[in-house]
């Protein structure tokens, strides 16, 4: 295939007609290139979008849960215990957790109170790393330290040192009537867990304090677990349930936020189908290159046929061209869109600057930034059916030039 591939490339660098066909090669390349680059960097935003999101989820919720089934679990000593020594689980806290009305001067807002074991929860690596005030020591039983997601903090217009009132849903009897319980908490740290939806409904209290407060004596609400593989968490939780003898109610971080990941892959998998229709559209501009290049070409076909080319090698020649076209454009455009998609963030965040926008809200968006991760396989697949594209576009102008006569090209030159 020596003498089609010289043929091939040295048509693609044709000069006849002021070069008007190496220009409409190169704007073959170029347009192939800029559909693959923006394919990659969609997915790669899409893959980042849903691997932080699923990071910051599992900072703040646990892999897996233990709950009684009346809303309590009275004996989950035994239960914590047989979860640690099960295979896959790395630690194991209890937590009381509940619905609560948080007063500050003339603000009322709705939040979740969740009573923590501050030495157990250590080991899970969530929120307490993530304090921008104060310390998660601070929250002693007895002291009723409460430390708030830094929107809720934002909007009850609170700081360390302040101090609110926390208003349960639980009554209490007196002789006016039922009257809710309430205990008033001193705020004693703010932390930031990057998700919008925690940092505004969420507040962190010591176990031992949430439990005087919802009168739940020595229970728990539940244990949280954490696993070794996060993905394994709906079969692990479940089979622990199983070894305890049952009469748990489970749950795990993929059903209750199984919605968020399952609308990130459907728009992932539409974006996917609507932009590689820009790939298509750019391998079938090959197809008008190479009949352009065929229709200028037909007297040297004539010519090479005369000498005694077959079909098979006019069909090799113009093939070299159509497949070189997508070879190149798909490379330059992985390399563009890998090189985009990893200096993403520095490039929105100097447009940002520049324009004094902001591309994320983090109330709709649950983050601030725009991760983007490079996930191969991904690449790989929309290499293939870039360069899939431009093969088939190749076809029918190889094919219409392996088919011409010599006479009748050669009659009209």
């Amino acid at each position: 295939m020596a003498y089609e591939w010289l043929i091939g490339t040295r048509y693609m660098r044709s000069t006849h007609r002021r070069g008007f066909v190496s220009f409409v090669a190169l704007m073959s390349v170029l347009g192939l290139m800029l559909g693959v680059a923006v394919l990659i960097v969609v997915l790669s935003v899409m893959n980042g979008f849903e691997g932080e999101l699923r990071q910051r989820i599992l900072s703040v919720t646990s892999h897996a849960t233990l709950m009684g089934l009346e809303g309590s679990l009275p004996q989950w000593e035994s239960a914590r215990r047989r979860a640690l020594a099960s295979t896959g689980v790395e630690a194991a806290v209890p937590y009381v957790e509940a619905q609560a009305m948080l007063a500050m001067g003339g603000r009322v807002l709705g939040a979740t109170v969740r009573g923590i074991d501050v030495a157990a929860e250590r080991a899970t690596l969530g929120l307490l790393g993530r304090f921008q005030s104060g310390s998660a020591d601070s929250l002693v039983a007895g002291d009723y330290a409460i430390a708030l997601g830094d929107a809720l903090a934002k909007e009850l217009n609170a700081s360390v040192g302040d101090s609110l009132v926390v208003i349960t849903p639980q009554g209490t009897a007196t002789p006016g009537g039922i009257m809710p319980r309430m205990r008033r908490f001193r705020v004693s740290g703010i932390f930031s867990s990057g998700m919008y939806e925690f940092d505004r409904g969420l507040a962190l209290v010591n176990i031992d304090d949430a439990r005087r407060l919802y009168n739940m004596g020595d229970s728990v609400t539940g244990i949280r677990l954490t696993l070794d593989d996060p993905l394994q968490a709906p079969g692990t939780v479940r089979q622990l349930a199983l070894e305890l003898g049952g009469g748990y109610f489970v749950s795990d971080w993929t059903r209750n936020h199984a919605n968020f990941f399952r609308s990130i892959q459907l728009t992932k998998s539409l974006m996917f189908f609507i932009l590689m229709l820009i790939v298509a559209v750019a391998a079938f501009n090959i197809i008008a290159t190479l009949v352009m290049i065929v229709k200028e070409k037909r007297g040297d076909v004539a010519i090479l046929r005369s000498m005694g080319a077959a079909p098979r090698n006019i069909l090799l020649t113009f093939t070299v061209q159509g497949v070189l076209i997508g070879v190149l454009g798909t490379l330059f455009g992985v390399l563009l869109g890998a090189t985009i998609a990893h200096n993403l963030e520095r490039l929105v965040h100097s447009v940002e600057r520049a324009f004094g926008v902001r591309f994320l809200d983090p109330k709709v968006y649950f983050m601030s930034d725009l991760p983007a991760y490079v996930q191969w396989p991904d690449v790989l697949q929309v290499s293939a059916i870039a360069l899939l594209l431009c093969a088939v576009g190749t076809l029918y102008p190889a094919w219409t030039a392996s088919r011409a006569q010599p006479a009748e090209a050669l009659r009209h030159d």
